[in-house]
């Protein structure tokens, strides 16, 4: 069978044939996999037909054409952040991609983390198909996030070896910002020619403002809860601080749970709403080392169609990363919420918010604290700020947007890899 090299060439426009790699538990309610479903829609919606490969354990999303590997009959569980069991389904991966590159014939391989573009490489070249590295940040950085390797140990320094020519194969590598672009340039000499952003896009008309009506809101609450009559000795408001996410340490969880201990005697009108996993009972035990227990509330995994649900809830929204390298596609969907947004001040959070947004130092649990009770205080301050950044989204961060910047992307990749 003649192998796309030799097939109609596409042009820029025409309809493709995508293989989409991402090792990864597909669909798990979180950042990395909202960015890979919805770029999946976006693409269909423009008329080209992906076919995705990821690990048994995930969920299924109507639409979409997903083939997995075989389950690990030892292991059940979603695979979040770094794990060892990631490597046994990665073994199982890559064959799986290559059978169904050799039936799909694709014109193009979307390889999303630096596994993916590991395990796309034999089949790109094998093939002669190009492969579009979408970056979600340092490999080995997440690993040392996750307290899965020892900086400056053999094996992390032999793991930045191998991430860095991993940077090195791809016809174009895709970013979620800026600041992961020019990181890519300075650590791995990536020629800025190889590079796009692509941004973490939000849907405006869904994830808007005013979603819910008092008894909605109402509702929701003693869903969770969290009751709507206080006891007297506290105010009759309760003002909402929302998070949604996964709960990790370089997710900024501990910091996040300080700063609710700051305010718990200073503001006794503010409850946390975390929502989010994995470590759920974890994060419990420590709000509840911290006296915090009854002024937060951990839902737990939250679906992503009722995200915006949940987040119009919020009063504030925050944002506590502390990653270096990593995107933060939430701050798009706190920002079309009209949510006034505190964030640790990383180049990412800066890049998103803007000068609508509000910042503390990295780790500052006071400081974060006291940039919420900020906004809380001064509530026309906090609802100019929320408009200001829904604004920005509908500008910067629209599907429209993130549509153009991914059209480029494989215009470039299908160029480079003489297939356009």
């Amino acid at each position: 069978m003649a192998g796309p090299s030799v097939q109609a060439r596409p042009r820029v426009g025409d309809s493709l044939r995508i293989l989409a790699i991402a090792p990864t538990s597909f669909f798990a309610d979180y950042g990395c996999h909202v960015r890979i479903l919805e770029q999946i829609r976006l693409l269909q919606q423009c008329g080209h037909e992906v076919h995705l490969c990821t690990y048994h354990s995930g969920e299924d999303v109507p639409g979409l054409v997903i083939s997995r590997t075989w389950p690990l009959l030892w292991r059940r569980e979603l695979e979040v952040g770094s794990s060892p069991y990631k490597i046994a389904y990665d073994f199982l991966l890559g064959p799986l991609a290559l059978r169904q590159a050799l039936r799909l014939r694709p014109h193009l391989i979307h390889a999303y983390l630096h596994e993916g573009t590991l395990l796309a490489l034999p089949t790109s070249r094998l093939l002669g198909v190009p492969i579009l590295f979408d970056f979600q940040g340092s490999l080995t950085g997440e690993m040392i996030d996750h307290h899965f390797l020892r900086p400056g140990s053999w094996t992390h320094c032999s793991l930045r070896w191998l991430e860095r020519n991993i940077n090195r194969w791809p016809a174009v590598i895709t970013a979620s910002s800026h600041h992961a672009a020019d990181f890519l340039q300075s650590d791995s000499r990536i020629a800025p020619s190889c590079l796009r952003v692509v941004c973490d896009g939000v849907d405006g008309t869904i994830f808007r403002p005013g979603l819910l009506s008092s008894g909605e809101r109402q509702a929701l609450l003693e869903g969770l809860g969290i009751p709507c009559a206080w006891p007297q000795d506290r105010p009759s408001h309760r003002c909402i601080v929302v998070y949604l996410g996964l709960l990790t340490e370089y997710q900024g969880m501990s910091p996040l749970l300080e700063a609710a201990a700051h305010l718990r005697t200073r503001r006794p009108d503010v409850h946390f709403l975390i929502m989010g996993f994995p470590r759920v009972d974890e994060y419990r035990r420590l709000a509840h080392r911290l006296g915090v227990a009854d002024v937060v509330t951990f839902p737990g995994r939250i679906p992503y169609d009722q995200a915006p649900r949940y987040l119009a809830l919020g009063e504030v929204a925050v944002a506590a990363k502390l990653s270096a390298t990593e995107g933060s596609g939430k701050l798009s969907n706190y920002m079309a919420m009209a949510l006034p947004t505190v964030a640790f001040d990383t180049p990412v959070s800066r890049e998103y918010l803007g000068p609508a947004g509000c910042y503390a130092p990295p780790g500052d649990a006071q400081a974060l604290a006291e940039q919420i009770e900020a906004l809380l205080t001064n509530r026309e301050e906090a609802r100019a700020r929320g408009l200001q950044l829904r604004e920005r989204a509908l500008q910067l961060y629209s599907w429209e947007v993130v549509q153009g910047q991914l059209e480029a992307a494989y215009s470039q990749a299908l160029t480079k890899g003489g297939l356009a």
